[in-house]
């Protein structure tokens, strides 16, 4: 069972582990004082992995062989040098690729040491094999006539920001993309097919609300036991599929509210999923001021509110969409928010600890 979550927020990487006084409390800090966007643990040989955004001077990324005590900067994905004007900005223009974001960092197949994926803003694929020391750009992907198609959503330029990786056949890849649908390879990266039948987007006009290349999940999990489960917490409602991708049914009557934008899914029960509903659009609230989560045990038929020890009036957190995760064991979940408060539990949900209302905004939270 994990004993440690680590936190990225915008100012600084913090360590959550079990304490004293509390059952769990903040042990450490690092890069204090700077935008981490991203945390990844490799599991393979437990090295850690912080994007940094520094804005005006850039996005970098750092790796830890020490839990980290200590990190090293390693190479930053990047777009080749000429690489031709192919990105739609809001305002209609084309222009050249420069990654603003690592939005997804996921460790490659246990039969790929050193391999690890990145995922950019604007919604570029990037493949190291030498744990972050050089990145080569998918190209498959970058240059498959599908992604022309892609546009921002919250952010105004695309971005990949769910990887998969197939517990059975680390070739085969998932990738969720902001607004471009869900996309899958057989075959390492080599070739992609666009797999959103049945999502809806319903910002678009009416004839091109099912077309599956401009479709926004928000976020895309995938069940350890049985892959072919996927789980989306889309700009539109709660999607789902059994069949790795091939259609999509829409989850309704979800209740209070169905649109948010992280999701996680039980690595053994692939019915069982977890979701923090917020007010879609115009506000980005939690419904009637009330922080909670919603549980379904039966695949989408029925949810549970969970919210015992949180916060249940005049209380406006919003949870993105990497500030949920469950550890391996199934039993541990944390998330955080944008007003910087950070929950754990170590029923399933039912009940809810607070670490902290005092932590810059989170961006992502990870267990290790």
């Amino acid at each position: 069972m994990s004993d440690e979550l680590l936190v990225a927020t915008r100012k600084g990487l913090f360590s959550v582990k079990p304490g004293r006084a509390s059952a769990w409390e903040l042990e450490s800090a690092g890069f204090l004082g700077s935008n981490v966007s991203l945390v990844l643990r490799d599991p393979r040989d437990q090295s850690r992995y912080a994007a940094l955004n520094h804005g005006h001077f850039g996005v970098k990324l750092h790796r830890s062989d020490d839990a980290g005590s200590s990190w090293q900067e390693v190479a930053t994905p990047a777009f080749p040098q000429g690489e031709p004007a192919s990105v739609r900005t809001p305002a209609g223009e084309t222009i050249a690729p420069v990654v603003s974001l690592i939005w997804a960092l996921e460790a490659g197949g246990a039969d790929q040491p050193g391999r690890i994926w990145c995922g950019t803003i604007p919604g570029g694929l990037f493949k190291s094999d030498n744990r972050g020391e050089s990145w080569e750009l998918v190209r498959a992907l970058w240059d498959h006539p599908g992604r022309l198609e892609w546009f921002g959503g919250g952010a105004d330029l695309p971005g990949i920001h769910s990887i998969l990786v197939d517990p059975r056949d680390s070739r085969k890849l998932t990738v969720g993309v902001s607004c471009g649908g869900v996309w899958i390879s057989p075959d390492g990266g080599a070739s992609w097919a666009c797999r959103a039948n049945g999502m809806r987007a319903a910002y678009m006009p009416p004839e091109r609300a099912m077309d599956p290349g401009i479709q926004d999940p928000h976020r895309v999990v995938q069940c350890r036991a049985q892959p072919e489960t996927l789980w989306a917490q889309h700009h539109n409602g709660i999607f789902r599929t059994d069949n790795g991708g091939e259609s999509w049914r829409e989850i309704t009557e979800v209740q209070p509210s169905a649109f948010g934008f992280a999701v996680a899914v039980h690595p053994r029960e692939p019915d069982t999923a977890w979701f923090v509903p917020g007010v879609s659009d115009e506000h980005r609230l939690p419904p009637d001021g009330r922080v909670i989560v919603t549980r379904t045990r039966d695949g989408g038929r029925s949810f549970q509110l969970l919210d015992r020890g949180l916060p249940s009036r005049h209380a406006y957190d919003l949870t993105f969409r990497h500030a949920l995760d469950l550890d391996p064991s199934g039993e541990r979940l944390a998330f955080g928010t944008t007003t910087g408060s950070l929950w754990i539990s170590t029923d399933q949900g039912d009940s809810w600890e607070t670490v902290s209302e005092h932590l810059p905004p989170v961006y992502a939270v990870r267990w290790c």
